[in-house]
């Protein structure tokens, strides 16, 4: 399906592509970006061009999680998790916290976070709840994923035929960020039923 888009829509097909991978998190970059630097190699598309459209799409994809936070708001939030907050490992006290350490790294936090599975995109939650101004928000966004792009397109470029490799060396970091997350997560929900109970 992406090399597909890809060959047949050209730079439409990746800026879609890079602006699903944003609100659909399954879609991978690391499967996208490498064949598109792949098919740069092949002087099919043009590599300044291939960084411009996907920093395009990653940055259109972050606005809609963005405007999630800044609707929901922080005190909806705190309500929801006073309610529900076992099944999502919140508490508003830890929200509280998240708040308070947002607010000492937001920019940092959104730089740093383009380049770490699954935090790529969630980053923009936080960002619009605590309503970190749009413009360094884009900014810092724009930043980190144009190295993350970059980065992915240079190594499928110089892959060539073997840029399918690209995502076999992250996908071990991602699953094992995503088995961390999980394994996190239900510690937390465990733990949080139990200090529920009477």
């Amino acid at each position: 399906m992406i090399e597909d888009a890809l060959l047949r829509l050209g730079y439409p097909g990746l800026g879609l592509l890079m602006f699903l991978e944003n609100v659909f998190p399954p879609i991978p970059s690391e499967l996208i970006m490498p064949f598109a630097g792949y098919l740069c190699g092949k002087g099919e598309l043009s590599f300044p061009l291939v960084i411009a459209v996907a920093t395009l799409g990653s940055l259109t994809g972050q606005l809609p999680l963005y405007a999630l936070g800044r609707r929901a708001g922080g005190e909806r939030l705190a309500r929801f998790a006073a309610r529900h907050g076992a099944w999502l490992t919140l508490s508003p006290a830890d929200l509280e916290r998240a708040e308070r350490w947002f607010r000492r790294n937001g920019t940092r936090a959104v730089f740093v976070c383009r380049f770490v599975p699954g935090l790529r995109s969630l980053i923009s939650i936080p960002a619009g709840m605590l309503r970190m101004d749009l413009a360094p928000f884009l900014l810092y966004s724009a930043l980190g994923a144009a190295l993350w792009n970059t980065a992915l397109a240079a190594a499928g470029r110089a892959l060539g035929e073997r840029h399918a490799e690209v995502e076999g060396w992250l996908s071990p970091v991602a699953w094992a960020v995503l088995a961390g997350a999980v394994a996190i997560y239900l510690f937390r929900v465990v733990r949080l039923l139990r200090a529920s109970r009477p």
